[in-house]
């Protein structure tokens, strides 16, 4: 869809569809008003026979106007003015896409940058109208013979006659995060079988050829032989797909500025090894690399943007299938930072390979680290689907996540880190297990990872419950591609 700044006034407006925004008590926003004063008073008559509530994510599409030159409006509610908050607006948004979803409209002028919310700019507006469009228009055709409708809308214009730089912002914004959504969405949508970790090489790659600041390197497994990586290389060795240690690098900065990294979770197939998983729903393992998708959607953001940033991405990818040479309860590998590990259960193989490409993060020399994982089912018992899980060693580092998180509408909850949760991962027979038990699950997987973590400041997030949806809806989410970006955003105005 294209997304475009216009400033016409609506006395002059020639449109398929007017979008304004109306609030309770049958308030009118000032689009709204000037729409009634062309239609004779049509949007209050319609307000007034409660047709329309004004509540929020109510909607009214009203296909004829006694004004030739606006064919159709789309009302959209925002409930109490005085008490609107960002996830109102979002929702609001979302049920305006979704309306415009089931028409033949082709092209829409949307108002709804003008209204006002206490703790953010018209440019937050802008960018907010962009996802919530892009999300709800997303479909996957990849791999039907026939391919779902082609929806209808082809071209949604954001009005203002003032703060149009502001708002081209928020549409260059929008957009970027958009388009890494999508492309995290995409890549976590397709098979197993035909996204591998081979095909998850290909996808770093062709960011990298299309964007000239961007820069890719594959290891193979003989290269990760080389560097010891026993732990991650233990995990692919029950599958007949290789391995591969993927790293995207991007600079926009000076070469002596130290770079973010993050680092994404790559399991284009996880059935648990020989601690099989059950088998049903076991089709969803596809989403084991959403974490991998996310950094590959982040990259892209960054690179369209041109943030004055140096960011790192390492995406150790794999698949964990049961095998006569795969890993077995009981056995004991070596990490690439020389911890003995001992495998307690073999579906917990998410941090084996983690833990070698977070040890491999330090030759970047990183400011900060950043991982995100489909890690644990424990995080989706203890937060479900609405934030994603945070922990790590540095307040400040995890203070900026959750900040970025409330702007991004991509939210995270904070679990602690204590070491007296370290104990869990005691071995008899290795320097640590690779599980703790049944008792804080998501908690003890980041102890896990935090032993190899010691020498830089370090973020997790677990993203289990809020990668993918299940059910009637199942798809991925692209989260949290929002959540880096807005990081991002803030870490560039920052500098």
């Amino acid at each position: 869809m294209d997304y475009l700044l216009a400033n016409t006034p609506i006395e002059t407006l020639k449109t398929e569809c007017l979008i304004v925004a109306v609030f309770e008590n049958k308030q009118l926003s000032p689009a709204a008003q000037k729409l009634d004063l062309l239609t004779d008073g049509l949007i209050t008559d319609t307000l007034q026979r409660g047709d329309i509530k004004g509540k929020v994510a109510d909607t009214l599409l009203i296909n004829y106007l006694p004004y030739a030159a606006i064919k159709r409006t789309l009302l959209v509610g925002f409930g109490d003015a005085d008490k609107l908050t960002p996830k109102d607006y979002r929702k609001a948004i979302n049920a305006a896409a979704n309306t415009l979803k089931s028409t033949q409209i082709s092209s829409a002028d949307c108002y709804l940058t003008e209204i006002k919310l206490a703790k953010h700019s018209i440019t937050w507006n802008a960018r907010q109208i962009i996802e919530a469009f892009d999300t709800s228009f997303y479909q996957f055709n990849d791999c039907k013979s026939k391919p779902a409708d082609i929806l209808a809308l082809k071209a949604l214009s954001l009005n203002s006659l003032t703060d149009t730089d502001a708002i081209q912002t928020g549409i260059n914004q929008g957009k970027a995060i958009a388009q890494g959504v999508a492309l995290a969405k995409r890549v976590s949508d397709l098979p197993g079988n035909i996204c591998t970790p081979t095909y998850l090489a290909g996808q770093a790659l062709e960011i990298a050829k299309q964007n000239k600041n961007l820069t890719a390197e594959i290891l193979e497994e003989a290269d990760m032989e080389k560097l010891g990586m026993g732990s991650f290389l233990s995990v692919s060795r029950g599958s007949r797909q290789p391995a591969k240690l993927i790293t995207l690098e991007y600079k926009g900065a000076d070469k002596n500025v130290q770079p973010i990294v993050f680092v994404g979770k790559g399991l284009t197939f996880d059935a648990g090894g020989i601690s099989l998983k059950p088998g049903a729903g076991m089709d969803e393992m596809k989403y084991d690399m959403c974490g991998s998708a996310a950094v590959l959607g982040a990259l892209q953001a960054a690179a369209q943007l041109e943030l004055p940033l140096n960011i790192i991405g390492i995406i150790p990818s794999s698949e964990n299938m049961p095998d006569g040479d795969a890993n077995k309860p009981g056995d004991i590998v070596t990490s690439m930072a020389g911890l003995t590990i001992e495998i307690l259960n073999t579906d917990a193989e998410g941090r084996l390979i983690l833990c070698d490409a977070l040890t491999y993060a330090k030759k970047f020399n990183p400011d900060v680290v950043i991982d995100m994982a489909t890690l644990t089912g424990a995080c989706l018992v203890a937060l479900g689907r609405v934030p994603s899980g945070l922990l790590g060693n540095d307040d400040a580092l995890c203070n900026d996540l959750y900040s970025a998180s409330e702007t991004a509408l991509d939210s995270v909850w904070r679990l602690p880190l204590w070491d007296e949760y370290q104990d869990q991962l005691k071995s008899n027979f290795a320097d640590i297990a690779n599980i703790g038990g049944r008792d804080a699950g998501t908690i003890t997987a980041a102890c896990f990872l935090s032993r190899f973590t010691e020498d830089y400041q370090w973020a997790h997030l677990d993203i289990a419950g809020t990668a993918w949806k299940t059910g009637d809806a199942k798809g991925a989410t692209g989260r949290p591609v929002p959540l880096l970006v807005q990081y991002l955003l803030d870490r560039s105005n920052a500098a």
